[in-house]
């Protein structure tokens, strides 16, 4: 992806983590960027492509920051796998973690995808990617609860992990909006951790 590209979307994740959705124009967007509007829609096409482009921005971002290190190969989804540690319930309580941490990448990742997906509710042209983006984060969680948990089957892990990305979702919005605090947001995804993997 170009520079130019990725200043957009980066300018984009931070208008819709501060203004919302419906505060993301796109003169305004240009002037983040300090582009011109003819390149956003050069790039993007409209408004719905910046908005489809910037989610996929985010979930890539994402991917980033709850990775240790990542290394050269790629799986079939287009991400790269983190480098895992000796024991596969540390990776999957870390990465998991890693979505609740107090830095001003995350904060305005999760704050943007939060934006997205209460958008995605009334405008459907978000939903497909939104769905994406959701099964690919599930089915690398569950991935993750195999390797933790081999005697499990193949539908329980999915279904752990469905609810393991749910209430890390949750909890974000609830810390983000100050509703819980950071620290006791990761204490209940621990204790979720640990009851998921208590269940085998």
């Amino acid at each position: 992806m170009s520079d130019r590209r990725t200043g957009i979307l980066e300018a984009a994740t931070r208008v819709i983590a501060r203004r919302g959705i419906r505060g993301l124009r796109m003169g305004e967007l240009a002037a983040e960027a300090g582009v011109s509007t003819a390149l956003i829609y050069y790039h993007f096409t409209d408004r719905a492509g910046t908005l489809r482009r910037t989610l996929e921005f985010i979930s890539d971002r994402a991917d980033h920051y709850t990775a240790d290190h990542c290394t050269a190969d790629h799986n079939s989804a287009g991400r790269q796998p983190a480098t895992r540690a000796a024991d596969p319930r540390t990776d999957l309580e870390q990465i998991l973690l890693r979505e609740l941490q107090d830095t001003a990448e995350v904060r305005e990742n999760s704050t943007a995808w939060g934006e997205l997906r209460a958008t995605a509710v009334f405008e459907p042209d978000l939903r497909e990617e939104l769905a994406r983006s959701t099964h690919t984060w599930v089915h690398d969680v569950a991935e993750l609860l195999a390797r933790a948990d081999p005697a499990g089957t193949a539908p329980a892990h999915a279904a752990a992990a469905e609810r393991l990305t749910a209430l890390t979702e949750g909890l974000s919005v609830r810390w983000l909006s100050g509703s819980l605090s950071l620290d006791h947001a990761r204490r209940l995804l621990r204790g979720a951790v640990d009851t998921e993997l208590a269940r085998r």
